[in-house]
């Protein structure tokens, strides 16, 4: 089965919501056919069916329900999460999801993660790079990382979209070209020098977009850390082994290739990123994969690792 890990679904009335609890920037979420309506579906579905694409896995990331307001969080991911299993129960062949969290809040997270997986049936549960300005291996969030690993369950790691918390960035319109995989590289380095994919292996730790620069980074990091970050106990070249990376590369097959040689091949899952790699553009997410890798890497990558990883 060929399943997308890294695509997104959300209604105008999610949308809504957020923007009323003071979020006013999902403005490149609307109007991009990644609605629940009956002909952006259909549409959606004949592209999927173009790429030979059969399963995608939804996520509402960037625009996760993280809110300071403990009443605001936990109402948005419930929301979020009663959306997303009406949309699956209707179509459970085409879509699965992963479960929005109230965070930063940890005991109303683990209530809604039990849920959304026990009652919902979602296959996981993502997040942002960062939760409001906090890396994700603060201390605070171990039991959510203690939680998935008792469960042997899937976290999937989205950029939030703030900048890497730079004006160097935000402030001259890269946030998107240049922000959202800088977040992804640093997340990825903050999970890996804290050691939490080695303190929580069972834990499978989805990074999105190749990682970031993390491919072209990992040689250097194995040279630095430790006088940079002598508490870490593992080579960051050992840690990523421990961890998955969707595709998601704009049809860069130079990325594509420097991420299966940096992780290996069976660290990749497919991604498209829809809507934003939408006709050309999501028919290139898998046609780059086969012109990047050897034909049983590709069928791998596309075909079977997210399959063995999503159980």
């Amino acid at each position: 089965m060929r399943i997308d890990v890294h695509a997104h679904l959300w209604t105008d009335a999610y949308l809504d919501l957020l923007d009323s609890y003071g979020r006013a920037d999902t403005g490149t979420q609307r109007g991009t056919g990644a609605g629940a309506t009956e002909k952006e579906l259909e549409a959606r579905f004949a592209l999927n069916d173009s790429a030979g694409i059969q399963h995608q896995v939804l996520s509402v990331s960037p625009q996760v329900p993280h809110f300071a307001d403990r009443a605001q969080a936990v109402h948005a991911a419930t929301f979020a999460n009663d959306l997303y299993a009406s949309v699956v129960a209707e179509w459970p062949a085409r879509f699965s999801a992963f479960a929005a969290l109230p965070l930063p809040h940890v005991d109303a997270a683990l209530a809604e993660l039990e849920r959304a997986l026990d009652q919902l049936g979602m296959v996981g549960a993502t997040v942002t790079t960062d939760v409001l300005g906090r890396t994700l291996a603060d201390p605070a969030f171990a039991p959510l990382f203690e939680e998935l690993d008792r469960r042997g369950s899937v976290l999937y790691v989205h950029p939030s979209g703030h900048d890497a918390d730079t004006p160097l960035i935000g402030e001259h319109r890269m946030r998107w070209m240049v922000g959202a995989p800088m977040e992804d590289t640093i997340a990825a380095m903050h999970l890996i020098l804290a050691g939490i994919p080695a303190r929580y292996p069972r834990v499978k730790i989805i990074i999105s977009h190749l990682g970031g620069a993390l491919p072209m980074l990992l040689q250097r990091a194995d040279n630095q850390y430790q006088w940079e970050s002598p508490e870490t106990q593992e080579q960051p070249s050992l840690a990523v082994r421990r961890m998955w990376f969707d595709t998601v590369s704009h049809g860069h097959v130079p990325a594509i290739r420097a991420a299966a040689e940096s992780f290996g091949a069976d660290r990749l899952v497919l991604g498209t990123d829809f809507p934003y790699q939408s006709g050309d553009l999501l028919r290139r997410a898998v046609t780059s994969i086969e012109d990047a890798l050897s034909p049983d890497e590709a069928d791998a990558v596309l075909d079977r690792n997210a399959k063995e990883l999503l159980g």
